[in-house]
């Protein structure tokens, strides 16, 4: 009898500790499973939206064809951007948040998207391009393929213009002497004439109402660089003439020629409103502000002679200042800026309609 409840007792101890160890391994195996479910189910954003670590942007070739140093934290250094980090290694893919293309060498074969490496989860893809839709090419193939457009237009998800106007901090709200001591009344810069654009119909219709100076390759009178801004501030309008009448395409030629040169801008290309909205008011001259060609002539003629309404268009400077953007450095860690406040799951799935839509 005694030997009888022994036993029991071994048993029941036996079952105990048996139910206990398959609880332990049930517990560790449902606990394992749970941390591994929410690592494969966890939403890109928890890891993108964690201030606590770098964003890679990964330029998979350089526009152009032209390369600038990625020595150091690049962006931190020049922009102040923090957390941002620039590569050009495509070795380094697979652990990219963000790979920028540049649309020109893909219209053109030079490069090729990647389509042969697996495309790790939560990694975005960036199309960039400054050119005007005119020249961009068939789009029409990258459809559902890019998150995120890097463009001048205000309503990309990064906006690159070619300029913009800042504020003027307090110890710089000085004026700029307007240069009157100008010999011509208009000029303008031109290499890519082609009869067919706007720009050169408008043309013909103000040289034949006042005199208009033409440099650049078209006329076989090419500037110098460093000649460039010293002749065009001899005039007192220049014609800021975009080869492409586009939404929000206002390059350069205004904000660098006119703006720089020290001259009034006389403007074609984006609408009237885009250029309020990212101009001071009285700072430029808009073609569609006027009835005709004609009416535009007489009055930059009448403009011209009367020195104090010509240097009404300069009282912008007191409180803003020109930034230009050149480098495509710049360009690229400013999408470290808003990363964060971009929408995660952004697919264009017909870009080309969205690059058209003028």
């Amino acid at each position: 009898m005694g030997c009888h409840n022994t036993k029991k007792s071994v048993l029941s101890s036996m079952k105990t500790r048996l139910v206990i160890s398959l609880l332990c391994v049930l517990s560790l195996c449902l606990l394992n499973g749970w941390q591994t479910r929410f690592q494969a189910t966890e939403p890109s954003s928890f890891s993108n939206r964690s201030s606590s670590r770098d964003v890679t942007i990964l330029l998979w070739y350089w526009p152009f064809g032209r390369s600038f140093s990625l020595q150091g934290d690049v962006c931190w250094d020049l922009y102040r951007i923090p957390r941002c980090r620039l590569v050009d290694q495509r070795s380094l893919f697979p652990s990219a948040d963000v790979v920028v293309f540049h649309n020109r060498e893909l219209v053109q074969g030079i490069h090729k998207l990647p389509f042969d490496l697996p495309r790790p989860q939560g990694q975005r893809w960036a199309w960039m391009s400054l050119e005007a839709p005119v020249n961009n090419g068939n789009l029409g193939k990258y459809a559902n393929i890019f998150n995120m457009t890097v463009t001048y237009r205000r309503d990309a998800d990064i906006t690159i213009p070619y300029g913009e106007i800042l504020s003027k901090a307090a110890d710089e709200h000085l004026v700029d002497d307007v240069p009157l001591n100008k010999s011509s009344l208009a000029c303008w810069v031109v290499s890519n004439y082609r009869n067919q654009h706007k720009r050169s119909q408008v043309y013909k219709e103000l040289s034949a109402v006042v005199p208009v100076k033409v440099y650049g390759r078209w006329t076989k009178n090419p500037l110098p660089s460093r000649a460039l801004l010293p002749t065009i501030s001899g005039c007192y309008f220049y014609l800021a003439f975009e080869n492409s009448l586009s939404k929000d395409y206002i390059t350069e030629k205004l904000w660098r020629n006119a703006y720089q040169g020290g001259v009034v801008p006389v403007v074609m290309g984006a609408p009237l409103g885009d250029y309020k909205a990212v101009l001071p008011p009285n700072s430029f001259i808009h073609v569609d502000e006027f009835a005709s060609i004609k009416d535009l002539g007489e009055y930059l003629q009448q403009l011209a002679e009367d020195k104090k309404r010509y240097s009404e268009y300069f009282t912008w400077k007191r409180q803003w200042k020109v930034k230009l953007y050149t480098d495509w450095r710049e360009r690229l860690c400013k999408i470290c800026s808003q990363y964060n406040s971009l929408p995660q799951q952004k697919v264009y799935t017909d870009l080309e309609a969205w690059v058209n839509n003028t």
